[in-house]
């Protein structure tokens, strides 16, 4: 029974850091809209190995490194905000272009854009790597974490409803399963409002192209900050 609640709880921990609105939700509603529910997955499929590529490194203690390197940490978040931009450029196209192939169309899922996208867009999101310098370590070592706690807004008031031990597989496995439950269930939902509301695609990505232009603003400037005060 504590291995199911464990799992359990990875599973709500996986959903909560996956769903709230970012630079990656924002990928994959793109390919969603714009080329189907399977690019919408295999955008989430991306963010997702960059996630399991920074567990491994956790794993190992090579990511504990760049915490010890503010250089790098702000080339990083220089490196995120341009690719945010540039990306955000494509979305506003897409807006602009038919959101359904036309007959003999060859589908771009093939190609794995999406997918590519989203994983080198993940591999330099600084929060995603500060994740896993806190908390993803966290969830590697022994001892306990207070799952209900970490969630946005409601947080404080559930904190020592749910309290499991760290350092399980049962909660890393769990952690990824809620996860992947995201980005199988957030495609799908996307492609069938998009198939009842006309207006919804153009709309998905204009709101695509919001998000990453905003975000890829924000790191440009918090890297521009932390560049500057080093080189004071």
């Amino acid at each position: 029974m504590s291995t199911l609640v464990t799992l359990g709880a990875g599973v709500v921990f996986g959903l909560a850091l996956a769903a709230p609105p970012g630079p990656m939700n924002a990928v994959i509603a793109e390919e969603s809209v714009l080329r189907g529910r399977l690019a919408g997955f295999r955008a989430g499929l991306g963010a997702a190995t960059a996630d399991a590529i920074f567990f491994v490194l956790a794993y190992v203690g090579v990511v504990a490194v760049v915490e010890s390197l503010p250089l790098l940490q702000g080339l990083m978040v220089a490196v995120g905000g341009v690719l945010m931009l540039y990306f955000a450029a494509g979305a506003a196209r897409g807006a602009r272009e038919s959101f359904r192939p036309t007959a003999g169309e060859e589908p771009m899922v093939a190609e794995g854009k999406g997918f590519r996208k989203a994983l080198v867009l993940a591999l330099t999101n600084p929060y995603q790597v500060l994740f896993w310098l806190t908390i993803g370590v966290g969830l590697l070592r022994p001892g306990e974490l207070d799952v209900l706690a970490r969630l946005p807004v409601v947080g404080s008031d559930l904190a020592g409803t749910l309290v499991v031990a760290t350092g399980s597989p049962a909660l890393i496995g769990g952690f990824f399963l809620g996860v992947l439950t995201w980005i199988v269930g957030f495609p799908t939902g996307l492609v069938a409002a998009e198939r009842r509301i006309e207006t919804f695609a153009p709309i998905v990505a204009v709101l695509s192209a919001v998000v990453l232009a905003g975000f890829g603003v924000y790191f440009l400037y918090d890297a521009a900050t932390t560049l500057a005060a080093l080189g004071a």
